[in-house]
């Protein structure tokens, strides 16, 4: 794994986290309580900072990175980031699911519970309204998030990922 300070910003890492070895981590991130970085992901705070809550997983050759000067990177807790998937100088709220390649732009904001769906592009400035599946590129409102779907898919892959992630430790 490559985890390296830049410009005297060094990662914050929790000891209960699990990061591959090919996984890149660099400045000003701070992490919380079992998160999970996957193979060949990236998460880079070079120029701006990258903030993640509890129980995050960034999934194989996911990238979240952010803007200089304008546009961090926060991230809530349970969120999940598909594989392959680009966060960019947003604000992700709790509970939410960022699919597969898909692309959150800068100054963003995904409410909780939510799901962006695989291959959606949010259009900077973009605000997901909580409780809502987001598809398309651009990404618009497809439907309401029920329930059901929240506790079965939002909430069901962040505690996956922090079972698997066990598994490498």
């Amino acid at each position: 794994m490559i985890i390296k300070s830049v410009n005297g910003k060094h990662p914050e890492i929790p000891e209960n986290c699990f990061i591959a070895e090919n996984a890149t981590i660099v400045g000003d991130v701070v992490m919380g309580d079992e998160c999970s970085v996957w193979f060949n992901a990236v998460i880079r705070g070079d120029v701006n900072y990258i903030k993640m809550g509890n129980r995050v997983n960034v999934q194989d050759g996911a990238v979240i990175h952010a803007t200089y000067k304008t546009s961090p990177t926060t991230i809530g807790n349970n969120v999940s980031i598909g594989h392959n998937a680009i966060v960019h100088g947003c604000t992700v709220h709790d509970n939410v699911l960022i699919g597969m390649g898909s692309i959150v732009m800068d100054d963003c904001i995904v409410e909780s519970n939510t799901i962006i769906a695989a291959g959606a592009v949010v259009s900077k400035n973009t605000v997901v309204e909580s409780g809502s599946i987001y598809a398309g590129i651009p990404a618009k409102k497809i439907k309401d998030i029920s329930p059901e779907l929240t506790k079965g898919e939002v909430e069901r892959i962040a505690e996956n990922y922090v079972m698997y992630s066990s598994w490498f430790k």
